[in-house]
Parts: structure tokens; sequence; C-alpha cells
């Protein structure tokens, strides 16, 4: 059985989330800090985490980032009483794979489980079935991307990039001259529709291009449409 960790600090959400996710045939298992979360979640191994921004002991943007230091690639879905985009870019930029403001429906967060899920399965499946036809290494200029690893390296370098940013690089990769609007960005590698939320595009392009680019301020990779979105040029 698929197992849910959930993390969050008011004894009535863990309530709410554990009935509603266990009614959805899921196992849970829960924490009300984040210390014990992480730990639960080293020694549970959830496929995945329900995690609250705001925790005592250590709070939620702490234990994301100590499990991707950790190399725990679990996908997070991040819960925040505050509605600033900050926040969210932070939890997002760690390394979360998707969040949710509260007050929020319990059903809603069943349904972004399953959507999280969904897209972290077929990743497997596609590892499992690949066959000789897939492209194992892709290679563009200086960059040398490696699908099945999670690896980029520039040059010789191994660049250390979140799991959506990599997520990001490789669909661009994978789409080399091609256009994509920031939402189509959202829906395709978030897997989401964030309404107006289009700036998280931004923040992980720029970050990407901190990584990536010999100089950002005239990048040859990711280009930038004005008043479109990006692409990724096809360099030799």
């Amino acid at each position: 059985m698929v197992k849910i960790l959930v993390v969050d600090d008011e004894a009535s959400i863990v309530t709410l989330l554990q009935f509603n996710i266990e009614k959805a045939g899921f196992d849970v298992v829960t924490a009300e800090d984040g210390r014990t979360g992480y730990e639960l979640a080293l020694s549970e191994k959830p496929d995945l985490i329900v995690l609250d921004l705001m925790l005592p002991e250590m709070d939620g943007i702490e234990v994301t980032k100590k499990l991707r230091q950790d190399k725990v690639g679990v996908p997070i879905l991040m819960l925040t009483a505050k509605d600033e985009e900050l926040d969210k870019i932070i939890g997002l930029e760690l390394g979360a794979d998707d969040y949710m403001t509260k007050p929020f429906s319990p059903r809603e967060v069943v349904a972004r489980i399953k959507a999280i899920l969904r897209r972290t399965e077929g990743k497997a499946e596609v590892t499992e079935e690949k066959t000789e036809d897939t492209e194992a290494t892709i290679l563009i200029g200086d960059l040398k991307i490696l699908p099945d690893s999670y690896e980029v390296y520039l040059q010789d370098d191994l660049l250390d990039l979140t799991p959506k940013e990599f997520e990001l690089l490789l669909f661009l990769a994978n789409h080399r001259g091609k256009v994509f609007s920031r939402d189509q960005l959202l829906d395709t590698v978030w897997n989401y529709d964030y309404v107006g939320e289009t700036r998280i595009v931004d923040v992980h392009v720029s970050h990407l291009r901190d990584k990536i680019e010999l100089d950002t301020k005239q990048p040859k990779y990711i280009k930038t449409i004005r008043g479109f979105g990006y692409k990724m040029e096809n360099v030799k």
C-alpha cells in the first residue's frame, strides 16, 4: 500500500487529513513537529510527504532542505498558512513538488496527492520500460544531461540542481527550439494549473541560468521570448 507521511502541528488538521487520505486507500503515518517528521521520512520511507511550512522543532523549509541534502527524493506537498509568493517559491526551490495554502479542502489535498503520485510513478515506468530508442544522454553545447541518474554536467562539473530545476531543464532540452509559455511550463513540468503563479517559472529559470550560463545577461541555452515564455536553444 502507498504510504503517505503527514506532518502538521495542528492535531485537528492531522486527524482530518489522515481520515480523508486513508479513505482514499492510502496508508498514513503522522508527525506533529518537523524533527519527528524528518526522522519518520528516513525510517518509514513514505511515497509522499504532506508537510506543513510552520512547524515546531524544525520548520517545513528546513525539513525539505535536509531531505534533499540527504538525497531523499520523496515527493513533497507543502502546506502553508502564509499566502505569500516568497514562501511558496522558497519551498518549491528547495525541492517541494507542490504547495497548498490553508484553509484547504481535504478532497483537494487527496487530488493533489494522486496527481503527484501519477507523475512520479510515470517517471518510474518510463525508466523501467526504456527502449533502445531512448536518449540516455542529452548533449547541448557544454551541457550533458543524464535523465536516468538526474545529473547535469557543465563541461566536467556536476551541477547542484533541485528536482524541479532538473525537470524544467530536461523538459526544455527534450524540446529544443520550441517556445513554451509560462502557463504551458507550469502545466507540463509542475503537472498542475497554477493560475496566476507564472512567477514560479521565472524564478526557476533564473536559478537555472545562474548554474548553466556563463553570462546570465546574455544566456545561450535558455532564451526568453519576450511577452510569451522560454525556449532551449539547440547549441552545438
